[in-house]
């Protein structure tokens, strides 16, 4: 089967669910890692993005409350919050110095808050700063803005893209499989329906990422039939941009008991996604729930993407994350350089603005 798997990754051919099971079953991290930079480097030619961006949380409000979270707060609890127009403005223009290019914009799921609301905030950076270019919200508040408004899914998307959103961020996929998302987070967009709206998002025009929330209750199988979904609808609609495999942080949530994946269980993943996702350009590591060194490591393990200087993120560092909040353009650029990969800074649909 080894054999069979290294001349489909060199044809970059779609490996089959067996295949794909075997990668995680039967590979060693050394033969796993050296596939993937093989492969990202027939890709990508040793470059390595990363974006100057700004990450803004409207608020840890959410009737969610999925287990494995530790951002979010019910209405009224202590450290609850909700900012309004003026205060993502504020932090909008704060970090019109630092050069970003995208402000990132994703949020509980408030039980108060008008779809208004979301759009007035939407008009409201758009007229500020025209040139930002606005990914938000994740195809979970997308979905529920569906329900609160009694639209369909592509009425919410045309009339938030009419009000300044331009893509959408990957976050809410979690893990596809029914039995995770009934025991974990049974009052959120199931699996299916993310996938719903990340097409409809694409038929739009719209580019997105697509994300794979790991080291908890998953198992193999399920992690790999997640892959196969978004490879498939990869097949199918194009919008993907990049893929994020984010470990859990069990620290403040309702699974205290568990461990952090460890380096090597991450970089394992971030391998076999860049060779089960053979249609994806673009694998990336974000570097807030990874740690900085682990995320320079990986881009021998198959990345190819740093994220960006981000700035403020509260949503992982609510589970204890202890990484920096935002990291500056020149420390991206180190990191990158030192593992003999070219540093690329790039906007939201990956245009290249700058090659280091």
């Amino acid at each position: 089967m080894k054999k069979n798997i290294r001349k489909k990754i060199n044809d970059n051919a779609a490996l089959n669910r067996d295949e794909c099971l075997y990668l995680f079953q039967g590979c060693s991290i050394h033969e796993l890692g050296e596939m993937a930079n093989l492969a990202n480097l027939t890709k990508n030619k040793g470059k390595v993005f990363f974006n100057v961006n700004r990450h803004i949380n409207l608020t840890n409000v959410c009737i969610s409350r999925c287990k494995f979270c530790a951002f979010s707060r019910d209405k009224g609890e202590k450290g609850a919050y909700v900012f309004s127009v003026d205060d993502v403005i504020e932090k909008v223009k704060e970090s019109l110095p630092m050069g970003i290019t995208e402000v990132h914009i994703v949020s509980g799921l408030h039980p108060d808050l008008t779809f208004d609301y979301y759009l007035d905030i939407l008009r409201a950076v758009k007229k500020f700063a025209p040139q930002l270019h606005i990914q938000g919200f994740t195809a979970v508040e997308i979905h529920y803005f569906a329900k609160i408004t009694g639209f369909t899914i592509t009425k919410v998307l045309e009339i938030m893209k009419e009000a300044g959103l331009d893509s959408l961020p990957g976050g809410g996929a979690e893990v596809f499989s029914p039995r995770i998302r009934e025991e974990l987070c049974p009052k959120k967009a199931t699996g299916f329906e993310w996938q719903e709206v990340m097409t409809e998002a694409h038929r739009l025009g719209m580019k997105s990422n697509a994300t794979l929330l790991f080291g908890h209750i998953e198992t193999i199988e399920e992690v790999v039939d997640h892959l196969i979904s978004l490879r498939e609808l990869q097949n199918k609609t194009g919008g993907f941009q990049s893929f994020i495999p984010l470990p859990f942080h069990p620290q403040y949530t309702l699974m205290e008991n568990f461990e952090k994946p460890t380096g090597i269980e991450i970089l394992k993943m971030l391998s076999a996604s860049r060779l089960i996702l053979n249609n994806f350009t673009h694998i990336k590591a974000f570097w807030i729930m990874m740690g900085l060194r682990l995320a320079q490591l990986s881009l021998k393990y198959g990345v190819n993407d740093l994220d960006g200087t981000v700035v403020e993120e509260k949503i992982t560092h609510s589970a204890g994350a202890t990484t920096p909040e935002d990291i500056p353009r020149l420390e991206l650029i180190r990191l990158i350089r030192e593992m003999g990969r070219i540093p690329v800074e790039r906007d939201t649909l990956y245009n290249e603005i700058k090659q280091y």
